[in-house]
């Protein structure tokens, strides 16, 4: 009893995430109600408010997991390089870069969801202060990436670690929102998102 209360909890939730990503591609976040989500779902509105105080926090747990996704992809691919001897001297960082964006989680979807998330942040100071903190996490996890690689391998930075992230992220961000407004499918996003990074990772290199 114990342990299935703690897992039912952990299901409903999943379930309304789920949920919630369907109806946001449906009707964006805006039209996403609280009622359109819980009916996808097949719960109450009592199951929803027992797990998420707002449809805020609903969309910016989505939007938080999206971003762990796309980490956690990455992270991945770089141990799958780093086991293959990719992260020896003499690798090329440009093509380092677009290895490891061809395996990442981009879609238009994602890109979506996020742009909305950050409109909505801008609108409302608490909902922006919620988001900048969630950031700050995704940056965090990607400098932690960023020193492993370092240190592994003979690249060295210019910059810390967290401004080379930070970078890396804002770059990440403008080339998938401008991909996915020109129509790009899911591999000409993480490809064209690729090749900027891979030129700023050239800059943020140590001759």
């Amino acid at each position: 009893m114990t342990t299935s209360a703690p897992r039912s909890r952990e299901n409903t939730r999943a379930r309304l995430l789920d949920a919630a990503a369907q109806v946001f591609a449906e009707v964006g976040l805006e039209g996403a109600s609280v009622e359109a989500v819980c009916e996808r779902a097949g719960f109450t509105r009592g199951a929803f408010y027992s797990n998420f105080d707002s449809k805020d926090e609903l969309f910016l747990m989505l939007a938080g997991s999206v971003a762990e996704q796309r980490v956690s992809a990455v992270r991945d691919r770089v141990d799958e390089i780093a086991a293959e001897g990719g992260l020896t001297a003499g690798c090329d960082p440009v093509d380092l870069v677009q290895q490891i964006m061809d395996a990442g989680g981009d879609d238009r979807l994602g890109v979506m969801l996020m742009s909305e998330i950050r409109i909505r942040a801008l609108r409302d100071e608490q909902f922006g202060t919620a988001y900048l903190a969630q950031e700050r996490e995704m940056v965090s996890s990607i400098a932690t990436i960023i020193t492993d690689i370092v240190s592994v391998s003979s690249l060295e930075l210019k910059v810390p670690a967290d401004e080379a992230a930070r970078m890396l992220m804002i770059i990440w961000e403008g080339m998938t929102v401008r991909g996915a407004m020109a129509g790009q499918d899911s591999d000409q996003l993480r490809h064209s998102g690729g090749e900027e990074l891979g030129r700023l990772v050239q800059l943020l290199l140590a001759e």
